[in-house]
């Protein structure tokens, strides 16, 4: 009987240690292949708006294959989807700039803002990837705060390879080969302000 209560507090101590053994985390893939993913062009829109700030401006979204954007710019699904919202380019510039960018404050040609939470309105802005998972408590967002990605092109394939640091001093990286379809978002400065919903053929 002595035996048998031994074996019943040993098991019962190999029970608790297995409920207070903190969950392994989530592991992210930090090398993601982007299959799919568009350009908005904006144009001078923060000089439009007052910022003084002239140069062109336009955004890259990216996203894994497990996910889908419907027509009203909604993902769907599950996977990694990589928003590069201030991407800064030249004021003659309109088609994404072959060249290497680099993620800094400065709003200089070539540059994109690092990302933060807007501290009005509390959301993701600037420069951010988001990891939808199936089970949502493990959704999140890293803001990309450093780093470069360099764009290419051969034909019509653009190719888009990234080099970041994220706020929490992790590397992510990844790329994208494939067609990137252009989108014009341009303000058109009229009595009544309107957009432009122009797709560019390129």
């Amino acid at each position: 009987m002595k035996k048998l209560q031994l074996l019943i507090f040993a098991f019962a101590g190999l029970l608790a240690s297995c409920v207070n053994e903190p969950a392994t985390p989530y592991a992210y893939n930090t090398d993601p292949k982007y299959t799919q993913g568009y350009v908005e062009f904006f144009g001078a829109e923060y000089k439009y708006k007052g910022y003084g700030v002239s140069n062109n401006l336009l955004s890259i979204s990216l996203f894994t294959e497990s996910l889908t954007v419907d027509s009203t710019k909604t993902l769907k699904g599950v996977g990694q989807f990589l928003l590069l919202e201030d991407v800064y380019i030249a004021p003659t510039d309109t088609i994404l700039p072959l060249t290497t960018y680099t993620i800094n404050d400065t709003h200089q040609p070539y540059t994109v803002s690092s990302g933060k939470k807007d501290t009005i309105s509390g959301e993701p802005i600037n420069a951010y990837i988001s990891y939808y998972e199936q089970n949502t408590s493990k959704s999140t967002i890293k803001y990309i705060t450093s780093g470069t990605f360099v764009v290419s092109r051969n034909g019509i394939n653009f190719t888009i390879s990234c080099n970041f640091k994220t706020a929490d001093k992790k590397d992510l990286k990844g790329t994208f080969t494939g067609e990137l379809p252009h989108f014009n978002e341009e303000l058109i400065q009229t009595q009544q302000s309107k957009v432009k919903h122009t797709f560019w053929k390129l």
